[in-house]
Protein backbone atom coordinates (compact mmCIF):
# COMPACT_ATOMS: atom_id res chain seq x y z
CA UNK A 1 0.00 0.00 0.00
CA UNK A 2 0.93 3.30 -0.89
CA UNK A 3 2.02 6.01 1.67
CA UNK A 4 -0.02 8.94 2.39
CA UNK A 5 1.92 11.56 0.51
CA UNK A 6 -0.51 14.50 1.07
CA UNK A 7 1.28 16.36 4.25
CA UNK A 8 5.08 15.09 2.72
CA UNK A 9 3.81 17.41 -0.38
CA UNK A 10 2.74 20.37 2.17
CA UNK A 11 5.94 20.24 3.62
CA UNK A 12 7.34 21.59 0.23
CA UNK A 13 5.69 24.84 0.42
CA UNK A 14 7.90 26.29 1.99
CA UNK A 15 10.33 25.80 -1.17
CA UNK A 16 8.42 27.42 -3.32
CA UNK A 17 8.83 31.55 -3.33
CA UNK A 18 6.60 34.53 -3.69
CA UNK A 19 7.04 37.44 -5.40
CA UNK A 20 9.18 35.87 -8.29
CA UNK A 21 8.87 38.81 -10.85
CA UNK A 22 10.45 41.61 -7.76
CA UNK A 23 13.79 42.13 -6.21
CA UNK A 24 13.19 41.10 -2.44
CA UNK A 25 15.07 42.04 0.31
CA UNK A 26 13.73 39.22 1.89
CA UNK A 27 12.72 36.55 0.61
CA UNK A 28 9.04 34.52 0.98
CA UNK A 29 8.30 31.84 0.55
CA UNK A 30 4.27 29.77 0.27
CA UNK A 31 4.70 28.43 3.35
CA UNK A 32 5.37 31.56 5.11
CA UNK A 33 2.94 33.85 3.46
CA UNK A 34 -0.17 30.69 3.92
CA UNK A 35 1.23 31.27 7.75
CA UNK A 36 0.51 35.11 7.88
CA UNK A 37 -2.82 34.68 5.66
CA UNK A 38 -4.21 32.57 8.47
CA UNK A 39 -2.86 34.65 11.02
CA UNK A 40 -4.51 37.25 9.64
CA UNK A 41 -7.83 36.00 8.54
CA UNK A 42 -8.29 34.35 11.84
CA UNK A 43 -8.40 38.22 13.41
CA UNK A 44 -10.45 39.80 10.58
CA UNK A 45 -13.34 36.81 11.69
CA UNK A 46 -12.36 37.42 15.34
CA UNK A 47 -12.72 41.00 14.44
CA UNK A 48 -16.71 39.99 12.28
CA UNK A 49 -17.78 38.40 15.30
CA UNK A 50 -16.74 40.00 18.21
CA UNK A 51 -16.82 43.90 17.22
CA UNK A 52 -19.42 43.81 14.63
CA UNK A 53 -21.45 40.83 16.24
CA UNK A 54 -21.77 39.08 12.75
CA UNK A 55 -21.70 34.80 13.15
CA UNK A 56 -18.48 33.10 11.97
CA UNK A 57 -15.72 30.51 13.19
CA UNK A 58 -12.33 31.60 13.06
CA UNK A 59 -11.35 28.60 13.65
CA UNK A 60 -12.58 27.35 10.14
CA UNK A 61 -11.85 30.46 8.74
CA UNK A 62 -7.78 30.04 9.43
CA UNK A 63 -7.58 26.72 8.63
CA UNK A 64 -8.73 27.79 5.17
CA UNK A 65 -6.22 30.26 4.74
CA UNK A 66 -3.64 27.55 6.09
CA UNK A 67 -4.45 25.85 3.04
CA UNK A 68 -5.63 28.34 0.15
CA UNK A 69 -2.26 28.34 -1.53
CA UNK A 70 -1.90 24.27 -1.20
CA UNK A 71 -2.26 24.09 -4.91
CA UNK A 72 0.62 25.42 -5.83
CA UNK A 73 2.67 22.63 -4.41
CA UNK A 74 1.69 21.01 -8.13
CA UNK A 75 1.13 24.46 -10.00
CA UNK A 76 4.30 26.46 -8.96
CA UNK A 77 3.33 30.86 -7.81
CA UNK A 78 1.99 32.38 -10.74
CA UNK A 79 3.00 35.91 -11.09
CA UNK A 80 -0.02 37.81 -10.34
CA UNK A 81 0.76 40.04 -13.47
CA UNK A 82 -0.01 37.29 -15.40
CA UNK A 83 -2.16 35.21 -13.30
CA UNK A 84 -4.70 38.47 -13.92
CA UNK A 85 -3.78 39.79 -17.05
CA UNK A 86 -7.45 38.69 -18.82
CA UNK A 87 -10.46 36.62 -17.41
CA UNK A 88 -9.57 34.08 -19.45
CA UNK A 89 -6.22 33.56 -18.25
CA UNK A 90 -7.61 33.84 -14.92
CA UNK A 91 -10.36 31.22 -15.53
CA UNK A 92 -8.38 28.73 -16.95
CA UNK A 93 -5.53 28.85 -13.57
CA UNK A 94 -8.20 28.30 -11.01
CA UNK A 95 -9.53 25.36 -13.25
CA UNK A 96 -6.06 24.08 -13.16
CA UNK A 97 -5.66 25.15 -8.89
CA UNK A 98 -9.14 23.18 -8.28
CA UNK A 99 -7.56 20.00 -10.31
CA UNK A 100 -3.99 20.53 -8.16
CA UNK A 101 -6.26 20.56 -4.98
CA UNK A 102 -8.26 17.56 -6.17
CA UNK A 103 -5.22 15.61 -7.20
CA UNK A 104 -3.81 16.66 -3.67
CA UNK A 105 -7.22 15.24 -1.94
CA UNK A 106 -6.45 12.14 -4.16
CA UNK A 107 -3.15 11.44 -1.46
CA UNK A 108 -5.49 11.71 1.45
CA UNK A 109 -6.53 8.26 2.69
CA UNK A 110 -10.29 7.93 1.72
CA UNK A 111 -11.13 8.40 5.34
CA UNK A 112 -9.43 12.03 5.53
CA UNK A 113 -10.56 13.38 2.24
CA UNK A 114 -14.21 15.07 3.41
CA UNK A 115 -12.65 16.85 6.40
CA UNK A 116 -9.59 18.12 3.82
CA UNK A 117 -12.16 18.97 0.92
CA UNK A 118 -13.36 22.41 2.36
CA UNK A 119 -9.77 23.26 3.50
CA UNK A 120 -8.59 22.44 -0.32
CA UNK A 121 -12.10 23.42 -2.11
CA UNK A 122 -13.95 25.96 0.08
CA UNK A 123 -17.38 27.09 -0.55
CA UNK A 124 -18.42 28.94 2.06
CA UNK A 125 -18.78 32.58 0.64
CA UNK A 126 -17.98 34.30 4.08
CA UNK A 127 -14.70 32.03 4.65
CA UNK A 128 -13.31 33.01 0.93
CA UNK A 129 -13.90 36.46 1.53
CA UNK A 130 -12.06 36.44 4.18
CA UNK A 131 -9.17 34.63 3.37
CA UNK A 132 -9.60 36.48 -0.11
CA UNK A 133 -9.27 39.57 2.15
CA UNK A 134 -6.47 38.22 3.97
CA UNK A 135 -4.51 37.20 1.21
CA UNK A 136 -4.23 40.57 -0.39
CA UNK A 137 -3.54 41.90 3.40
CA UNK A 138 -0.69 40.00 3.80
CA UNK A 139 0.90 40.83 0.14
CA UNK A 140 0.51 44.63 1.36
CA UNK A 141 2.03 43.51 4.40
CA UNK A 142 5.09 42.40 2.58
CA UNK A 143 4.54 45.44 0.47
CA UNK A 144 5.41 47.40 3.93
CA UNK A 145 7.97 45.65 5.02
CA UNK A 146 9.80 45.61 1.25
CA UNK A 147 9.51 49.37 1.91
CA UNK A 148 10.67 50.29 4.96
CA UNK A 149 14.13 48.31 3.93
CA UNK A 150 14.08 51.06 1.24
CA UNK A 151 13.11 48.48 -1.63
CA UNK A 152 10.63 50.59 -4.14
CA UNK A 153 10.72 47.95 -6.44
CA UNK A 154 7.35 47.45 -4.12
CA UNK A 155 6.05 51.05 -4.78
CA UNK A 156 3.48 50.46 -7.18
CA UNK A 157 2.06 47.24 -5.73
CA UNK A 158 1.89 48.63 -2.66
CA UNK A 159 -0.69 51.40 -4.73
CA UNK A 160 -2.36 48.57 -6.30
CA UNK A 161 -2.59 46.40 -3.09
CA UNK A 162 -3.86 48.66 -1.06
CA UNK A 163 -6.87 50.03 -3.92
CA UNK A 164 -7.72 46.83 -4.04
CA UNK A 165 -8.03 46.50 -0.25
CA UNK A 166 -10.49 49.08 -0.12
CA UNK A 167 -12.59 47.81 -2.51
CA UNK A 168 -13.46 44.74 -0.75
CA UNK A 169 -15.84 46.99 1.46
CA UNK A 170 -15.55 44.46 4.70
CA UNK A 171 -16.32 46.14 7.72
CA UNK A 172 -13.80 44.31 9.48
CA UNK A 173 -11.05 44.85 6.96
CA UNK A 174 -11.06 48.35 7.46
CA UNK A 175 -11.49 48.09 11.30
CA UNK A 176 -8.20 46.19 10.99
CA UNK A 177 -6.31 48.64 8.74
CA UNK A 178 -7.59 51.80 11.14
CA UNK A 179 -6.28 49.62 13.90
CA UNK A 180 -3.63 47.37 13.17
CA UNK A 181 -2.15 47.79 10.12
CA UNK A 182 -0.59 51.26 10.62
CA UNK A 183 2.01 49.18 13.07
CA UNK A 184 4.13 47.63 10.55
CA UNK A 185 5.33 50.52 9.17
CA UNK A 186 6.60 50.61 12.97
CA UNK A 187 10.59 49.87 13.97
CA UNK A 188 10.70 47.23 16.65
CA UNK A 189 11.31 49.79 19.23
CA UNK A 190 7.84 51.69 18.47
CA UNK A 191 5.89 48.51 18.71
CA UNK A 192 5.85 48.07 22.77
Amino acid sequence: MKPCGFFAYLSRMRYIGRWGLMRNTFEENVQEHSHMVAILAHALAIIRREVFGKEIDPDAVAAAALYHDAPEILTGDLPTPVKYYNPGIREAYRQVEEVAAQKLLSMLPEALRSSYTPLLLPTDPDVLALVKAADKLSAYVKCIEELKGGNMEFKQAAEQILEALHAFELPELSYFMKECLPAFSLALDELG
